[in-house]
């Protein structure tokens, strides 16, 4: 579609739903406790499990309220592409694509849902559309639309 508004709204509705995903399964860290999380991370053979826990508990909580505000969007879409090949590589490439069984198709779309984020960038509905893609590492894909 060539419409700035429709690419703008398509952009915000996109976010928005990837970011309540992120929020979601972050809190859900959160309400499991650190200690149930890294113990989960340690059988899945994730490396430094407990950092690991840490850092995608946080990413996942706060990069989920920044994709839903719009807020630094290139960076933690970039951030989550690799919070989701981690989660491929440690729990789901094993069990092939169904999630039901435990698979990655989840993994895979969200993945690819936050590399568009992190290419294309918040939109013009957004803090960072909002600051004209003033703020640090953030490119002129707000201002293109």
């Amino acid at each position: 579609m060539n419409s700035p508004i429709a690419r703008n709204v398509g952009l915000l509705v996109g976010r928005i739903g990837i970011g309540v995903i992120f929020l979601a399964h972050g809190l859900q860290k959160v309400r499991n406790g650190h200690e149930a999380t890294k113990t989960g991370f340690d059988s899945m053979g994730v490396p430094v499990p407990g950092v690991s826990a840490f850092l995608a508990t946080w990413l996942e909580v706060l990069g989920g309220i920044a994709l839903i505000a719009g807020v630094l969007v290139p960076i933690v879409g970039a951030l989550f592409v690799l919070d989701m090949i981690g989660a491929y590589f440690a729990a789901h490439a094993d069990s092939g694509i169904w999630v039901s069984d435990g698979g990655y198709e989840l993994v895979r779309a969200l993945g690819a849902a936050s590399l568009i984020l992190a290419v294309v960038g918040a939109g013009r509905f957004s803090v960072d559309g909002l600051l004209g893609g003033k703020l640090p590492l953030i490119g002129t894909s707000s201002k293109s639309a």
